[in-house]
């Protein structure tokens, strides 16, 4: 064995043991986090404001002091505080220099939001989430070869920029890339300046024809923006199948919206029975989960990154008076809100993700989707999870391939019950349309008990409606609106018809 092999083999060992360790502490462990996160933060503006160093002087009491001293927050909460820093002022949420900021999509007050990325939280959060995947998935693939190859990393399209002070803002994937460690740049691909070209088609287009000849042996991407490079890297090349342009290809690393709508389109351009799917949890504002264990729905929750994690009950979550709970108290299958104060000087940050605690013995969650990416116009409760499930249902059922899809209130009226409308871009259309929305609807009545009770007799919800989108129709869309990018979503699931009336626009 050579000796990065033999390096990357014991540091991988070193690395498992901990994570062991936090698998079988997992109360202590975020113990150890919420205190480090208070001794760090407690000269800081905002560890002043709420008084953190009485919370450390009761080290039994503190975390109850903590929730009961410092609110929950949104992000335009955090803004005023987060504008301080972009303007160049320091030791405001965190104790540490924070040069980096991280764009992404907007508010209800701001066109974007700015997630402030210190220098612990790249190294104890961002970069360890890389090493820490080589190192599970090693174990249970000991004859990988992922470091003998490339790892093709399909990264978003805003560079870095300079917004004063020698402060810079970009998407998260150019703030990572500007801080590499030198073992990440040997093992990547493309180049820095392909892999953050501004514009998006030309993007994908560089990347095809310079990965082509490539021996990449791992991707890491949106699961949409990934397939459109692969569709167009088959197409270049006239091949069938990208294992016959990327023989030791072997795993691909997804995240940022749910898996399950593109799994059969996946198995026509690639070869599955060579090809391994591992899903991972990452955000601007960290990385909080990845898949451990092979064909797993869930991913473990990794509870020694400089995060503190609590949880929102969505039962809860309209109340004004709602708590938060630890992760000891936390209940399997319940939706939860989750809440993080993080490294990088966020404090019981409301992250609009929604997820649900698979196992407490390890602690592993699924995404259940966004707190403000649902349906609930006739307390139907109707989550991302539950619509991902019937539509890939609904697609087997009628050999039907599903692109993209959207999902809006029909509402209420004098004369009619309300109803769901759903607009959808086929690759491939259904051979019986209105079976498409029976297999839809009856699933979702198996999946969720408060749209199966609204749907009794159509009496307040009728029967869902289907508006198959023209070729092209979400894309266009987004050029349109400068959303092309791994970093902009459409919503699946919207609680107004803004986003279902724009689309339409285009249609």
């Amino acid at each position: 064995m050579s000796l990065i092999p033999k390096l990357i083999s014991w540091a991988n060992f070193k690395r498992l043991e901990e994570i062991e360790f936090f698998k079988k502490n997992s109360v202590e462990v975020q113990k150890k986090q919420f205190f480090n996160l208070i001794e760090a933060a407690k000269d800081t503006f905002w560890g002043e404001k709420y008084e953190y160093n009485k919370i450390l002087d009761d080290k039994t009491n503190a975390i109850s002091i903590f929730h009961e001293s410092v609110p929950l927050n949104f992000y335009e909460d955090l803004h005023p505080y987060i504008e301080r820093v972009r303007s160049g002022e320091q030791n405001i949420l965190w104790s540490t220099q924070i040069k980096y900021f991280a764009k992404s999509s907007g508010t209800t007050n701001d066109k974007s939001k700015y997630i402030p990325i210190s220098q612990e939280s790249l190294k104890e959060c961002h970069f360890r989430s890389g090493k820490d995947f080589i190192a599970i998935y090693s174990k249970i693939y000991p004859d990988n070869k992922l470091v003998l190859g490339k790892s093709l990393a399909i990264g978003g399209s805003q560079q870095i920029n300079t917004y004063d002070n020698n402060i810079f803002y970009g998407d998260l994937s150019a703030v990572l890339m500007s801080n590499l460690p030198f073992w990440a740049n040997i093992v990547r691909t493309p180049n820095k300046a392909v892999a953050l070209h501004p514009e998006w088609e030309e993007k994908i287009e560089l990347i095809a024809q310079k990965t082509i000849k490539q021996n990449v042996t791992s991707m890491a991407g949106v699961p949409s923006w990934t397939l459109v490079l692969l569709k167009r890297i088959l197409e270049i090349t006239g091949k069938s199948d990208i294992m016959e342009v990327w023989p030791n290809l072997e795993v691909f690393l997804h995240g940022g919206v749910s898996f399950t709508p593109y799994v059969e389109q996946y198995h026509k351009v690639i070869d599955s029975s060579k090809m391994r799917y591992f899903e991972t949890y990452n955000a601007s504002e960290g990385f909080f989960a990845m898949q451990d264990e092979p064909d797993a729905e869930d991913m473990l929750l990794m509870l020694d990154y400089g995060i503190f994690y609590e949880f929102i009950p969505m039962s809860e979550f309209d109340d004004p008076n709602r708590k938060a709970v630890m992760i000891n108290q936390v209940e399997l299958n319940k939706n939860y809100a989750l809440v993080i104060s993080t490294n990088g000087g966020l404090w019981r940050y409301i992250i609009g993700d929604t997820v649900m605690f698979t196992s407490l013995k390890p602690y592993k969650i699924k995404i259940t989707g966004r707190t403000k990416h649902f349906i609930n116009a006739f307390g139907e409760e109707l989550i991302v999870e539950n619509s991902d499930i019937a539509i890939k249902k609904a697609a087997q059922a009628t050999n039907a391939e599903v692109l993209e899809y959207t999902a809006a209130p029909v509402y209420m009226s004098d004369e009619k019950s309300g109803a769901h409308q759903w607009l959808i871009e086929f690759q491939k259309k259904p051979q019986n349309v209105e079976k498409f929305l029976k297999v839809l609807d009856d699933t979702l009545k198996l999946l969720n008990s408060d749209y199966e009770s609204k749907r009794y007799k159509n009496i307040t919800l009728g029967v869902p409606q289907l508006i198959v989108a023209r070729k092209n129709l979400f894309f266009d869309w987004q050029k349109n609106n400068n959303k092309l990018g791994g970093q902009h979503k459409i919503p699946r699931l919207s609680n107004n018809r803004r986003i279902i009336e724009s689309l339409l626009k285009y249609a």
